[in-house]
Parts: structure tokens; C-alpha cells; sequence
């Protein structure tokens, strides 16, 4: 007998086969037996473990050798990278915890979403980079060194500048600004820097900039002014006189080497910036003219972010170099030779060399790539090796910063139950097309034609949506057969339905690149890792905009594996976090205020020796309601007047409730425009209000080597924590 009839409720015993059927299909039975399902894969047979969730994540790809999953089924962060020690590893919920829980119970009452920023992360990027090149200078017998700098639009955050700066003192690391505001922060940091790193200048110029880089060399910065266009040579040999200030000019050369990716529309002769050989030329000419050959010193390309593969790399560096060599046989004084960008990152851990998200190379090969290619073509023109430097900023500061944001609700598909009479009630509705769907639709299950069921399901469906649309069927009949349709997908083994995950997240504020070019993040939940995940998602955000989603991840997926929401029709009493990850760079400048949503709340973390790991050294709330609306022009405190007013003209002179109003009205305005939830609320407007006192930021006073003094908060029945915050 067929699977479908054996699932009969015996309450529709009575029933012709067509109502029995169906009876079992929405009233207490089951289609489960309608088909065999397909086997179960040894993966899903297998008991899940963390280092499942790794694999299905591919975090060990994307990660290594930053981020993995513990024991314990989080993330965990290696600020060390390979060599940090087991005890030294931070487990990303316990940072979680300890920013979100309120001040009451030892934590800092900050709300999410949340950037967590990783200046140990950071600072082993940085030497991770040197070591790469001093290794392939030193092996390869290359006779200068290199001196890389970091392009400071990469993210402009100051404590994220100043580490930089610090971190890579001991081996003159330097910044590259393309702006006017840009290169005032690069100026100052560098003060701090060592005198010999390098600052260049790059972008389009106006005399006002040209200045302020001349200025920046009468204050013994090692400013180095790159041409994008030929017309600004006149006014640095202009400005540089009136001014008594010799400058270094370099040259941004457009090389016939071009990247085909997404990327790779600043490279070519059609690119953006930079100088054609003609050009270059006649820069060489009116130096020459001008008395000043010996300024030019730098030779600056750029091939486009994200080089896939060394040979690319090789050829456009090969290219570059034969340029180098030619301009010093014309007389210029040549020192440097600037790569640019394009150390790309390996964003879904695949190891492509075929992708605009992955990259076929390591630091070492990408490395030991420039260095050959220049050597090799100097060596053969008899040209003095030049100092190499890179503007390496999206692998510098990529790894160092986590997006952290809630899931709050996600979309449930139920089907709907019926009795076996309400079922006799439903079938005798039929129309007699409908009718006909139907004995179609059993037939079928009786065959166990699985392809069939699903095409007499849709067409059963597609009439009753004509008949509501006719007004001729009421909403609980559309419903029932919307439950008859699930019933039957989920029973013949049909994929579950991709659910929708509410985060509370603006795309266009905190990933931005997502949406403007489709760039792919790693995201994954940062906790409850041991657990397999049992739903297919796709992540939508606050913002009332169709946009405002993620349905495209990495490994070229359109769905994330996640799990159920804790609690009942999934609200989630409990909490579940997602993190993005490697998106340290250009996410925080890009970011919009669609709807309003400003940008999250901010923690510095670095490693300590406490029971947990971490320490916060800085931590500042997301801008609040008032904060985004004066970004727009508005005036929070005369709207807050105005609304007041209107309090009191409605509440009619009752003083508690003008009040109770002012009140609510007034901590609307001090918290952030994110989803607060219930219990979090009262710590959170304390928070904010307290932030807007003392200017939007909470952190630790940071003395030199950046040694926070730590304090500790102890809590009935949890460990000790280390953190700080004023």
C-alpha cells in the first residue's frame, strides 16, 4: 500500500480516499512516509563537533592563523597569529559579554552592534609583512631594503593610525594620504614616527595641498610629493620656490600591465590616475629645465587591489622596474620604487587565482615575487638596487577588526492544523477545478510521483490565490492550502524553505561594500559552534530599503547554515551573534546613514595575562539619535523643545505625565538608533547619556607603549574580569 494512504487519521476513517488523504496530510497525520528520504551524507551522520563548524565555515581558509573555533564552540581570536600561546587565545563571546552586560553586573553597557578592534592582530600584520620582505631581500641578495607605508583610506581611525605608526617605528614604516584632511592626520602622526619613514603624497592636487606637503618637508617629515597629473609639476616647482622648501616629486606611472578584475579599472593606459610614458617624459624635461632632475626620486604604479597570482604581479613589478631603470639613464636621482596596493586577502579561503575575493599567493611568495622581479631587471641594466615600498593597507588592517551584530527574530514557516472535519469542510469547498487539482495531487502520491505531487500542489495553490484575489475565498482557506503545499514539499523531501534572519544591522552603514560592488565577507555565528546548524538564512537589516540584505556568502553560496533562534517562534529569548569578518578596511569610511543608522559601538581589545585573555582598553558608544540627526542639519535640542511644548499643550497641564514624556522623549534622543532590548534599555540610556557628557567617548587613559592600567569588576558567581573604562 502506498506510504501516503498507511498516514490516515482514523477520525477520517469515513472519509472517501480523496478527504482521508488529505485529512493526513493537514489534521493529525503525517506525509512523512510519502517518499524514502534520501540518504543521510556521513557528514550529517557523523556527531557534530566544533571542528565541524570549522569546516562548514571554512574558517580555518579565511582565518588562519587569526581566528578559529575553540572547544568550546566560539570563535576565538589568535592575536598573536601562529604564535600565540593556548592561554592566549580570546574567546569573542566573553568580549561580547563583557561589552553588552550592564555596569551592574560588571560589564560596560554598551549596545550592538559592535567593532571589535585587534591592535595584537594588528601589529602582527605589520610584522608579518616586514619579515616577508626581509626574508626574500636577504635570500634573494637584493642590496637595498624595504619601507612600506600605509594608505590611510584603508580606515582612517585614529587609534587605528597611531598603532601603525607605533608598531612600525622600529622598521620605518610610513603612510600614504590622498586627501587634504588625510594628510594633516599622516603629518601628525608621524611626528610620533621614526624620522626616516616615508609620507606620500598621492591623489589629485591643488596649490593648497602641494603646500601643505612642502610644509610637511620644512617639518622634517620625508614627504614625498607623487604627480597623478602632469599639470601639478607647475605648481611644485612654483610653490616650492616661493616657499624655500626642496621637494622629493615622485611619479605615478599608468603601466600596460592591467588586472581584469573587478579591481583592476586603475590599472592600464585607460586608467584613472597616473602619468603615460609621453607624459613622464616631459616631467623629465621641465625638471631638467627647472634645475631640479635631482628631485625626482620616486616611481609610484599601482596594478589594481586584489592581485590574484604572482604572475600578474611579477609582470606589472617587471614592467614598473624597466620605467625605474630608464628614468635614472635620463639623470633623475631614483631611490624608490613604490608597488602600490594589491596584497590581496583571501576572503572566502579558497586559495583562487581566479577570484576577486581570494588570492593564490602567500605574504612570503607575494614577497619573494617583487623582490625577483625588481632585482632581476636592475641587475640586467646595471642599475642600483632601489628601496622597495608598498602600500599594502586592505592586508594590513583587514584581519584587525570583527563586526559583531544580534540576530533578533527570524522569519518561522508553520503549516497550519486542521481537524478532520474542518478538512471535510476545506475539500467540500473546492471549486471543481480545484477538485480536480486535487484527485490530480493524490493520485500522484499514490503513484509516489514526487514530481508530479510538487506541480498539482502548485496549481491547487495557484487557483485558491485567483479565488482570494476574487474575493470568492476567505483568508483561513488560503491558508490551509498553503499548509496542505508545505506539508507535502516537506514530506516527498523537498529543501527546506531559506529563512530570513532580522539583524540588527544596517548594511549600508557597517557593510556597504556588500552592497555597492557585492563584495563577500566571511560571516559566522561566533558562538554555539558544538551545535549543528539545522536552518538555511539569509540576513535582512533595519533599514527600510530591499537592499537592505545578505543573501550572497562566501564559497559562492546563497544561503548561511545557521541554527534556530532560543525560544518560541522565533523571537529568540536568547542571544545569538553573528560576526563579520576581515572587513577592517574601507567598511567604516564607506558607510552611509540610510534610515538613519549610524555606526556601531567601538572596542579596543588587546591580549592581557587575565583569567580571560583580554583586556578592553577603549571603548566608545555608537552615535546616538541626536548624533546622526545633526549630521543631517537638524537640531536635536530645539526638536526636543518643540516636542516638549507639545507635551505640555496635550497632557493638559498634568505634571507627572509631561514629565513621564520629557523623559521618554529625552532618552529617545540619547540612544542609539539600534534595537535596545527590553532588560538592556535602562543601562543602555544611562550609558549614552553619559557619553554625550563627555563627548561620545568611554575609554582608559593610554600611557606610552600603550600599557592601560586594568581594572577588575567581580560578580556573584562569575570569574574575574579584566577591563577598563572610565
Amino acid at each position: 500500500m502506498p506510504a501516503m494512504a498507511c498516514c490516515v487519521d482514523p477520525a477520517a476513517a469515513n472519509f472517501p480516499p480523496a478527504y482521508a488523504a488529505a485529512a493526513a496530510a493537514v489534521g493529525p497525520g503525517s506525509l512523512t512516509g510519502l517518499l524514502i528520504p534520501p540518504p543521510t551524507s556521513h557528514v550529517e551522520a557523523c556527531h557534530w563537533s566544533p571542528t565541524c563548524s570549522s569546516e562548514l565555515y571554512k574558517v580555518d581558509g579565511w582565518g588562519a592563523p587569526y581566528f578559529a573555533v575553540n572547544g568550546s564552540g566560539n570563535i576565538s581570536v589568535r592575536p598573536h597569529g601562529a604564535s600565540t600561546l593556548p592561554h592566549q587565545e580570546i574567546d569573542l563571546l566573553k568580549i561580547v559579554k563583557k561589552v553588552s552586560d550592564p555596569k551592574s553586573s560588571g560589564g560596560l553597557g554598551l549596545q550592538l552592534p559592535l567593532i571589535v578592534r585587534l591592535p595584537d592582530v594588528l601589529k602582527n600584520r605589520l610584522e608579518s609583512l616586514q619579515s616577508a620582505f626581509e626574508y626574500a631581500v636577504q635570500s634573494q641578495g637584493y642590496e637595498a631594503h624595504y619601507q612600506g607605508v600605509y594608505p590611510v583610506k584603508c580606515n582612517q581611525d585614529r587609534f587605528v593610525v597611531e598603532d601603525i605608526v607605533k608598531f612600525g617605528s622600529p622598521f620605518r614604516f610610513g603612510l600614504e594620504a590622498g586627501s587634504k584632511p588625510e594628510l594633516l592626520l599622516a603629518m601628525s602622526c608621524l611626528c610620533k614616527g621614526n624620522p626616516e619613514a616615508l609620507l606620500v603624497c598621492n591623489g589629485f592636487k591643488d596649490a593648497e595641498y602641494i603646500s601643505l606637503a612642502l610644509v610637511a618637508r620644512k617639518l622634517a617629515l620625508n614627504t614625498v610629493i607623487v604627480l597623478e597629473q602632469e599639470e601639478e609639476l607647475d605648481l611644485v616647482v612654483d610653490l616650492s620656490k616661493r616657499l624655500s622648501v626642496k621637494p622629493i616629486i615622485g611619479v605615478r606611472a599608468k603601466l600596460r600591465t592591467k588586472h581584469s578584475g573587478h579591481f583592476g579599472s586603475t590599472s592600464g593606459e585607460k586608467g584613472k590616475f597616473g602619468l603615460t610614458t609621453t607624459q613622464i617624459l616631459r616631467v623629465v624635461k621641465k625638471l631638467e629645465q627647472a634645475g631640479m632632475i635631482d628631485c625626482l626620486q620616486l616611481l609610484h604604479f599601482h596594478i589594481g587591489s586584489q592581485i590574484p597570482s604572482t604572475a600578474l604581479l611579477a609582470d606589472g613589478v617587471g614592467e614598473a622596474a624597466q620605467i625605474y631603470c630608464e628614468l635614472v639613464r635620463l639623470g633623475a636621482q631614483m631611490r624608490v620604487i613604490d608597488i602600490g596596493g594589491g596584497l590581496g586577502i583571501d576572503y572566502d579561503g579558497s586559495k583562487s587565482t581566479d577570484s576577486d575575493i581570494s588570492v593564490g599567493y602567500t605574504l612570503g611568495e607575494y614577497a619573494a615575487a617583487v623582490v625577483q622581479a625588481i632585482r632581476f631587471v636592475c641587475d640586467r641594466r646595471s642599475i642600483k638596487h632601489p628601496i622597495i615600498c608598498s602600500e599594502s593597507g586592505r592586508a594590513i588592517v583587514s584581519h584587525h577588526s570583527v563586526l559583531i551584530f544580534e540576530a533578533v527574530s527570524a522569519s518561522v514557516y508553520e503549516s497550519p492544523t486542521m481537524t478532520s472535519l474542518g478538512f471535510q469542510y476545506f475539500v467540500d469547498s473546492l471549486s471543481d477545478e480545484a477538485q480536480a487539482d486535487y484527485m490530480n495531487l493524490y493520485s500522484a502520491a499514490i503513484r509516489g510521483d514526487s514530481e508530479n505531487c510538487l506541480i498539482y500542489a502548485d496549481q491547487l495553490k495557484q487557483r485558491y490565490v485567483d479565488q482570494f484575489k476574487e474575493g470568492s475565498l476567505g483568508i483561513e482557506q488560503l491558508a490551509a492550502v498553503d499548509g496542505l503545499c508545505d506539508v507535502i514539499s516537506k514530506s516527498i523531501g523537498a529543501p527546506d524553505p531559506v529563512r530570513t534572519y532580522h539583524v540588527n544591522l544596517s548594511v549600508f552603514t557597517s557593510i556597504p561594500d556588500f552592497w555597492g560592488i557585492g563584495q563577500l565577507f566571511p560571516i559566522v555565528p561566533i558562538h554555539r559552534l558544538e551545535q549543528k546548524p539545522s536552518v538555511k538564512g539569509i540576513l535582512s537589516d533595519l533599514t527600510c530599503d530591499s537592499d537592505g540584505k545578505i543573501d550572497k556568502f562566501i564559497g559562492g553560496e546563497s544561503s548561511l547554515p545557521l541554527h534556530e533562534l532560543e525560544g518560541d517562534g522565533g523571537t529568540g529569548t536568547g542571544k545569538y551573534y553573528l560576526g563579520m569578518f576581515l572587513g577592517g578596511a574601507y567598511e567604516e569610511a564607506l558607510g552611509g546613514l540610510h534610515n538613519l543608522f549610524g555606526g556601531p559601538s567601538v572596542v579596543r581589545v588587546s591580549q592581557s595575562d587575565g583569567p580571560h585573555s583580554f583586556a578592553v582598553t577603549r571603548a566608545v558608544p555608537g552615535p546616538s539619535c541626536a548624533d546622526v540627526l545633526r549630521v543631517m542639519q537638524h537640531e536635536p535640542e530645539l526638536m526636543f523643545e518643540t516636542l516638549k511644548h507639545r507635551a505640555e499643550e496635550c497632557c493638559n497641564g498634568n505634571g507627572n505625565g509631561i514629565s513621564a514624556l520629557a523623559n521618554s522623549l529625552a532618552k529617545s534622543f540619547r540612544n542609539m538608533p539600534y534595537l535596545v532590548a527590553n532588560s538592556a534599555a535602562s543601562s543602555s540610556c544611562s550609558l549614552t547619556a553619559a557619553a554625550m557628557n563627555n563627548n561620545g567617548f568611554y575609554y582608559c587613559n593610554e600611557e606610552d607603549e600603550y600599557n592601560a592600567a586594568a581594572d577588575s569588576a567581580t560578580t556573584a558567581g562569575e570569574d574575574e574580569w579584566s577591563y577598563c573604562y572610565a
